[in-house]
């Protein structure tokens, strides 16, 4: 959601902030601010707007050798220059951004007015400013000052707070919200995402909840809310800046749909076993009797990560024989679950760090649950978390929406299934079989992207429709799901999925010329029951896409795939349903890498 960056160090720190704060981007934002300290006295400029706003706003004689910036996604308050961060205490001496949402804001900013501070802003991140602010009059150490403050708060956070008084020294504090600290040559940063730190270091260090650090030009101490100091080790991250580039295409989205050959290829690297046609997955932390004494599978994930757990629990149902299925981890974490000892759990998190996902693996350790973890960022919370898992090793996904990290989590449940299926009773035919489909993979995915300008073609005959229905059966069904999100997120043209055998249990009333179908037709055991589901539309005179192994006079437009196992076949026919959302978004002049209302990282409620 929103995002933060802080430097320390001899060097001027607005132009670092900035280029930090462009790095964020992505997460999506609606206004954006920063302060640095100078002689004692803070230098703030916030906008409504953009990085580049904010940007043509700070004055050229912007000096200070430490500051931080914000980037905001309005939860409390309309975007505004005065709601934007960092936000202020009533004496300007403290400035503070904030990620998260502070519960009980609204009692504490009545506390305080009763005390005589008058508030700016209508957000609940001003509190912080405003106790903080109070407390380090009292104590004259902001170390202490935010210790105190945070004790009286009830919600999530990632904060960075520094004080005029004290131009050298930074204190961060994470709860729910990630931060992470940056070590660079006599200078130190912090972010609530790598990508703002890659150009200068990558050495960082990852903070849990309920810690806190202070942060100097030569270095770094962390400690925990009731004051107990903490040793931590900061490791290398594998990603550069090249990887934040857009590589010169056009947008990020494109980019990342056409790495795919190359970071599915990454997450089968090395975990191929030929010897017994099984993955070779170290990362579970699980031996061969341990994994047999699970007798059901729980995914949990949000959007695309849910879809992609879909797709998964039927790999791990096919191939292991093992029940599974998926459930929106946001519904999980409230409905009191029972957790069971003989159930596996697996968390699906691109960035490691959706709160969601993360509050449900808590719960879920509290319980006692066997929890995996599927990420795409190393050293991320939910990595941190869990009891082991599989990292996608995708790369940095910067595109609001995803698509080479949801294709690689569908690989990396592909390999989890042909594990579980091999310890258990899958034969060595059949693991053979499957090792030998994943590997063709990336080379099928390089044969749907050159149908590229054909899918273009057809995503603009398309994207004047009021609306699209997507259609699958059993394997085909994620695959739709996923699909109309896509489109939904990214074109803002109204998409939703069914199941293709429920279109005579309602939806078929909307079908008419004016709203197509985009059908699922694998060449599987149930071809002719999707076929027959293209004759009931036709029959109303619905337009029909049709995206499988083969063409159809039933369909008024058909995107044929190159066929893998039956198994595998869902992770190829979701490419081009990207590809169509991407070309039918470029159509409508969408902002296709940071659709309107959303943002990449969800990391609050």
């Amino acid at each position: 959601m929103c995002g933060i960056v802080a430097y320390v160090g001899p060097k001027d720190a607005a132009p670092i902030l900035l280029e930090g704060l462009q790095r964020l981007e992505y997460r999506g934002y609606d206004s954006a601010g920063l302060a640095v300290v100078n002689a004692k006295s803070l230098k703030t400029r916030k906008v409504k707007g953009r990085v580049a706003d904010l940007a043509a706003a700070v004055p050229a004689k912007f000096k200070g050798t430490s500051g931080i910036g914000h980037t905001r996604w309005a939860t409390h308050g309309a975007p505004s220059d005065v709601n934007a961060h960092p936000h202020l205490d009533q004496e300007q001496r403290i400035a503070v951004v904030h990620n998260g949402i502070i519960e009980n804001a609204d009692e504490l900013r009545r506390r305080l007015e009763g005390e005589g501070v008058k508030f700016e802003s209508e957000t609940d991140s001003e509190v912080l400013s405003q106790l903080i602010g109070r407390m380090v009059k009292e104590t004259d150490s902001l170390r202490e000052a935010v210790l105190r403050a945070l004790k009286g708060v009830v919600g999530t956070y990632g904060i960075a707070v520094i004080d005029a008084q004290r131009p050298g020294e930074i204190v961060v504090a994470r709860n729910g919200s990630p931060i992470v600290l940056g070590l660079g040559e006599k200078e130190m940063f912090a972010a609530s995402d790598v990508a703002a730190l890659i150009r200068y270091t990558r050495q960082v260090v990852h903070l849990e909840d309920g810690e806190l650090a202070v942060i100097k030009a030569d270095g770094f101490n962390t400690f925990t809310s009731d004051a107990r100091e903490t040793a931590k080790e900061p490791f290398t991250v594998d990603w550069d800046a090249g990887h934040y580039d857009n590589g010169g295409y056009e947008h990020y989205l494109l980019k990342e749909i056409s790495e795919q050959p190359d970071t599915v290829a990454r997450t089968l690297r090395g975990r191929i076993d030929d010897r017994f046609h099984i993955a070779h997955l170290g990362g579970l932390n699980m031996d061969a009797r341990e994994t047999r004494s699970f007798r059901r599978v729980k995914i949990i994930g949000c959007g695309s990560a849910y879809y992609s757990g879909q797709m998964g629990a039927q790999l791990i149902e096919e191939l292991a024989r093992i029940p599974a299925d998926a459930e929106p981890a946001s519904e999980f974490r409230y409905r009191s679950p029972v957790v069971e000892p003989d159930t596996l759990y697996v968390a699906i998190s691109q960035s490691g760090e959706t709160y969601d996902t993360l509050a449900a693996v808590q719960e879920l350790k509290r319980k006692g649950g066997r929890v995996l973890g599927i990420v795409n960022t190393v050293g991320s919370a939910i990595a941190r978390e869990t009891d082991g898992g599989i990292y996608l090793h995708a790369g940095p996904e910067v595109s609001v929406a995803s698509t080479k990290a949801f294709t690689s989590t569908a690989v990396a449940f592909a390999l989890l299934a042909l594990h579980l299926g091999r310890v258990r009773d899958l034969s060595p035919a059949d693991g053979r079989r499957i090792c030998e489909g994943l590997r063709r993979l990336p080379e099928q995915i390089k044969e749907i992207l050159t149908l590229e300008d054909r899918i273009k073609e057809l995503a603009k005959k398309y994207a004047d429709s009021p609306g699209m229905m997507f259609v699958g059966r059993v394997r085909g069904y994620p695959v739709a799901r996923e699909g109309a999100q896509k489109l939904k997120e990214i074109s803002y043209v109204h998409a939703e999925a069914y199941p293709a055998s429920e279109l005579k249990h309602g939806p078929l009333a909307l079908i008419s010329p004016e709203l197509p179908t985009v059908a699922i037709v694998p060449d599987d055991e149930l071809l002719d029951k999707n076929l027959t589901t293209l004759g009931e539309i036709r029959a109303r005179h619905g337009r029909i896409l049709m995206v499988g192994h083969r063409t159809s006079e039933a369909a008024d437009d058909c995107i044929v795939v190159p066929k893998n196992e039956v198994e595998l076949d869902p992770i190829l026919l979701t490419i081009p349903l990207q590809l169509f959302a991407y070309h039918a978004a470029v159509a409508l002049e969408r902002d296709v890498d940071r659709p309107r209302n959303l943002a990449k990282s969800v990391t609050v409620e």
